[in-house]
């Protein structure tokens, strides 16, 4: 609605999306239907778990480069709240063969071969954030990060706060007005900013957590790991020539994207292995780079992040570097807080990431950023940004 063209303008819709609704199988078209795009644009949507925003605004941009496209709407989405219970094997070939039978009989000699502990439901959000490979959770594969790089309970809970507070003060500034729309739900409630943060977080209420995916030993709780949120974030990609024809006023430009796989049981270091690749293909240092959001998954994986840059080891296995990068400054990363206090729906927290750097950067009058996740499976994702 604030833009200068109407949305049948789009040459494509791009969504990334990782669990939507048994109504929504194609979410990318909902969206684009759903905006006024039109039945002529075409839409689609990517999945690439924790990185699915920031996927399908790559998509996009290789769609600009290559000249296919000049106008997208991309970004991502999830309702973590509505993440689907699913039947059981058991349940499954019980019903298939109940629905199979073609005649009465047959169905009455299926229905006695039941047994209750076909109703026990398989919870998508938990499969979800497991490996299949490793069988490891994602908190437990940030508790494995902790152990190698010495990271306490009480470092991940100083984080935490500090994420907490960092929200609250960018709220009170007025930080986030250019870049959160209000939604209304169905009871016409209004709501108007992440409702996620806690002005209660302090390291001694942390304390009293229980480790959550290593009871007895663990680190890893609740507090100090992303929330179960929903939400959506969106950006309009734009070549030159959609720029001058309907007088843009872009905020930021992309300057290039990097991928990286990582193992499985560590898969928080995949921001490390994405961005060190990007900084050293456009011959940048650390300290050409102003600012950083790192997708605060875990506090423990962000922390693990920091340390694997400065680690000199890692450095030289993983990148054939002499000398460590170090770690990211702490007043360039995350400077208005992050998952942990806004929460991570999962399909939209790559676009987020993007659309907060872009506008931080303008606020700041900064040059340089970069947005990056860790993926669960193993990956890493960066995006560099220069404002415009």
């Amino acid at each position: 609605k604030r833009q200068p063209f109407s949305a049948d303008a789009l040459d494509e819709v791009v969504v990334g999306s990782t669990m939507p609704s048994p109504d929504e199988a194609n979410i990318g078209r909902v969206v684009s239907l759903r905006v006024g795009a039109g039945k002529k644009v075409p839409a689609w949507t990517v999945m690439r778990n924790c990185a699915s925003g920031l996927q399908a605004i790559d998509s996009a941009y290789k769609d600009i480069l290559c000249g296919r496209h000049e106008l997208i709407l991309a970004g991502g989405t999830d309702a973590m709240s509505r993440a689907p219970l699913l039947f059981n094997h058991k349940m499954v070939n019980w019903f298939a063969a109940l629905m199979g039978a073609k005649k009465p009989l047959a169905k009455l000699a299926v229905l006695p071969k039941f047994r209750p502990g076909f109703l026990a439901p398989i919870i998508a959000l938990l499969r979800g954030l497991t490996d299949p490979f490793t069988g490891l959770s994602m908190g437990q594969t940030t508790e494995k990060i902790a152990y190698n790089y010495g990271i306490s309970r009480g470092d991940m809970d100083e984080f935490a706060v500090n994420s907490h507070m960092k929200v609250l003060e960018a709220q009170k500034n007025g930080v986030f007005d250019n870049e959160i729309s209000a939604v209304f739900d169905s009871k016409g409630n209004c709501y108007t900013q992440d409702d996620g943060v806690r002005a209660d977080s302090s390291i001694t209420n942390l304390a009293k957590l229980r480790p959550f995916f290593d009871k007895k030993f663990g680190r890893v709780t609740a507090a100090n790991s992303s929330q179960v949120t929903d939400g959506a974030a969106f950006v309009i990609l734009a070549s030159q020539a959609m720029v001058d024809k309907y007088e843009l006023k872009p905020i930021a430009k992309i300057v290039d994207v990097e991928w990286a796989g990582v193992a499985p049981d560590v898969m928080g270091l995949g921001p490390v292995n994405a961005s060190v690749p990007l900084l050293q293909r456009n011959d940048l240092s650390m300290q050409d780079i102003d600012l950083w959001e790192l997708n605060e998954a875990f506090a423990g994986q962000v922390l693990g992040c920091q340390r694997a840059l400065a680690d000199k080891v890692y450095c030289q296995e993983h990148f054939d570097l002499e000398s460590p990068l170090g770690a990211i400054a702490d007043d360039k990363l995350n400077v208005d807080g992050g998952a942990i206090a806004q929460g991570h729906p999962v399909g939209a927290s790559g676009a987020r990431l993007v659309l907060h750097l872009a506008h931080a950067l303008k606020r700041t009058g900064k040059k340089r950023g970069i947005a990056t996740l860790c993926i669960g499976g193993g990956q890493g994702g960066a995006m560099l940004l220069e404002a415009v």
